[in-house]
């Protein structure tokens, strides 16, 4: 699906035909937006553009430190866009390219972000000149969701914080669940810090606008980032002191039961002894009397309770 959004006078227009980009002229065209396209919609806008557009799998191939290069005709950025799936973090590749005042996006699901935009794009087209415009407003909403995701994050680190303290549920499954929302902490993290770099790269262009307030906005964006990755630092060091604090817990439940084990088995263990001398095959005193099994399990129950008596004694119940 391609969607065109181009400018006609004062308004922006919408047009969902490949056809119509030759009649427009490029210097009116403002966004592309490809949304899974086919073979044809991708040659056309890379034929209109003049440069090559990245297939989904080239663009989850690139390395992080290779998400953003400038080429002569265009800048080219990659991203990914998480959203919540479950216990787990949905990943969704977007590719960026800003060519002139022209911005064509390639995506493979819809988002909320894109959507927003497109109807504030219409509703409000002298707030967008251009092409890089577009990609600040589309930077600047995403990173309002990660603040939510982050946000997420933490409260749910506060609810496993207070199931800890109501000793809740503290078994294996609790630790596993802990590990799962550190490992979106620090998903959501390298995903913050690369559009850190990406924005950093396009203030540091050659290429960017000189529009003070874009440039500001930019600036702001970066604060904003920098601001999530202290919250995702803190709630990843608050899941890391809940994990230690329930392998604590665990392993005290583990040595309270040890320690009732071994508690029971030196209990038993003089009695038993005396059932074992009792038991042989040979003559012992007392052993041919008929109130001989009453004398000796007396003496077991009291060698029982005495040795009771000492463990409390010492406090060691």
């Amino acid at each position: 699906m391609i969607k065109i959004f181009y400018r006609q006078g004062p308004e922006i227009r919408l047009s969902r035909k490949l056809a119509e980009l030759g009649a427009v002229g490029r210097e009116n065209v403002l966004w592309i937006d490809l949304v899974v396209p086919t073979g044809e919609e991708k040659r056309g806008v890379e034929s209109f553009l003049g440069v090559e557009i990245q297939s989904r799998a080239e663009a989850e191939e690139i390395e992080s430190s290779s998400r953003y290069y400038e080429e002569d005709e265009a800048i080219f950025l990659n991203t990914n866009f998480l959203s919540p799936s479950g216990e787990e973090m949905a990943v969704d590749p977007v590719s960026f390219i800003i060519s002139g005042s022209c911005l064509t996006t390639l995506r493979e699901t819809p988002l909320r972000s894109f959507d927003t935009l497109q109807l504030k794009l219409q509703a409000r087209p002298e707030e967008f000149p251009d092409g890089t415009h577009l990609f600040v407003e589309v930077m600047d909403k995403r990173v309002d969701l990660d603040a939510d995701i982050v946000e997420i994050l933490a409260k749910e680190a506060s609810l496993f914080s207070k199931r800890i303290n109501q000793q809740e549920d503290i078994n294996e499954e609790f630790l596993l669940n802990i590990n799962q929302l550190q490992e979106n902490a620090m998903f959501v993290r390298e995903n913050v810090v690369d559009k850190q770099r990406l924005i950093s790269n396009i203030l540091k262009s050659r290429r960017c606008p000189k529009d003070p307030e874009l440039r500001e906005s930019l600036s702001v964006i970066l604060q904003d980032i920098a601001s999530l990755i202290n919250h995702t630092n803190f709630t990843f060091e608050r899941l890391e002191y809940l994990q230690e604090t329930v392998v604590g817990i665990i392993n005290l439940d583990q040595n309270r039961i040890m320690k009732i084990f071994t508690f029971i088995s030196l209990l038993l263990m003089p009695a038993t002894l005396v059932a074992s001398f009792y038991g042989m095959n040979v003559t012992l005193p007392v052993a041919d009397r008929w109130w001989a099994w009453i004398a000796i399990l007396g003496f077991m129950v009291l060698l029982v309770l005495s040795l009771w008596l000492i463990f409390k004694k010492k406090k060691m119940l």
